[in-house]
């Protein structure tokens, strides 16, 4: 009896011995290139590997097993092995990175990914539908993670031409360029403890949103090619050259607010602008954009703070740009570019109560909310030559500035 079951313990494993193989084999591209760490493994089974450095696998399987072959970007292969104990497989490119589709208000290649430094490449027209802001500094604000421009309430000037910076240095280390012209500085130093407390900043949303047609930015330093006021990085601004086509945009909207009289909204928007291309000669342009914003105030006091208005200061603001191109020869042609802005503002101060130093009782016996109050003019122009001469590429620019602070109430 003993001997007859051994006699089956050999039989059947015999069987299991007979029934397991070792099966190899190479994974290849369409070229002919071995293929480094492809998912092999038998299907229905939790036998499996991956290819080595040649492209080169074994694995123990079952002799009609059906193995699974796949590698992200390419289709994955189902193949019966059908007693074979070599398989030599040539997986073809499927679904890559170009293919997905993608939803949703998430940017899609902001980042040039081909590119020694790191730059965000951001479109205009794509940023403007998808983040709902109206004025540059927000809209950069929610496209570039680098960028960072917070309104601000109660802090002098700042309440009327935000800070803004890269990179968490201080906004005159942000070079700000015009087509690739220098962008002169606003006429504002922050203070009173502010982001940038001592710095003087470009004022962004001098500029029109509607004017511009994508926005480059150097997320490090380039203090090396352009000088220090490079540290933190740099910001080109690139205006439209479209010709014979408008473009324009009605934008109004509102904010929420719960403790603001009979409203419950506050800080209403109407925003307008237009933006035409004339052609000129041959290949040449002449780009012109109009834009009027009206931004009504906020208000977010808490009532355990000092303050009685706390909020985003009311401006109106309306700009005017432009940008031209025109050949003068076959190598040559003449350039200009810029604009004029100008943005009255209303801002409130720290709350003088009646008890205040600062309060004259006879005149305001319950105390009062001072106003800031100011008009911002911006100026600027650009113009010059560009052509080829000898081989060489030649640029003869001259750029003019200008911004005026005014304080008033």
């Amino acid at each position: 009896m003993k001997r007859l079951y051994f006699v089956l313990l050999l039989a059947f494993a015999s069987q299991a011995i007979y029934a397991q193989s070792l099966c190899t084999g190479t994974v290849s591209d369409s070229d002919g290139n071995p293929m480094i760490g492809v998912s092999v493994y038998e299907k229905g089974t939790t036998r499996g590997t991956v290819t080595d450095v040649n492209g080169s696998y074994s694995l123990e399987c079952s002799a009609d097993a059906i193995l699974v072959f796949s590698y992200v970007g390419y289709a994955t292969q189902e193949i019966e092995l059908e007693g074979k104990t070599e398989l030599n497989v040539v997986l073809l490119e499927g679904i890559t990175l170009a293919d997905l589709e993608i939803v949703g208000s998430r940017s899609l290649n902001r980042s040039v990914t081909g590119s020694p430094v790191a730059i965000d490449v951001i479109d205009i027209r794509e940023v403007t539908n998808s983040v709902g802001q109206l004025d540059l500094n927000q809209l950069l604000q929610f496209a570039a993670p680098s960028f960072n421009a917070n309104r601000q309430s109660g802090a002098d000037g700042a309440d009327h031409v935000d800070p803004a910076t890269l990179r968490g240095l201080g906004p005159d280390q942000t070079l700000v360029l015009v087509n690739g012209k220098r962008r002169h500085q606003s006429s504002l130093i922050n203070l009173y403890g502010t982001r940038g407390r001592g710095n003087t900043g470009t004022d962004l949303n001098s500029i029109p949103a509607a004017a511009i047609e994508r926005i480059e930015i150097l997320r490090d330093g380039a203090s090396a090619q352009y000088g220090s006021d490079a540290i933190a990085g740099v910001v080109n601004i690139v205006l439209k050259s479209s010709a014979d086509e408008f473009s324009g945009n009605v934008n109004l909207g509102v904010h929420k607010a719960t403790d603001n009289g009979d409203k419950n909204f506050d800080g209403e928007n109407l925003q307008l602008n237009g933006n035409y291309g004339f052609k000129v000669g041959d290949g040449g342009f002449v780009n012109v954009t109009l834009d009027y914003w009206d931004k009504g105030r906020t208000n977010r006091r808490d009532p355990g703070l000092y303050r009685q208005q706390f909020g985003d200061a009311q401006a109106t603001n309306f700009g005017a740009y432009f940008n031209s191109r025109i050949p003068i020869s076959k190598n040559a042609h003449f350039y200009a570019f810029g604009g004029t802005n100008f943005r009255k503002t209303d801002a409130f101060a720290w709350t003088r109560d009646p008890g205040s130093s600062r309060n004259v009782l006879s005149i305001y016996p319950n105390g009062f909310d001072p106003h800031i109050v100011s008009d911002i003019t911006d100026k600027s122009a650009s113009a010059g030559i560009r052509g080829d001469l000898n081989g060489w590429d030649v640029d003869f620019n001259h750029t003019f500035g200008a911004n005026r602070f005014h304080y008033y109430g």
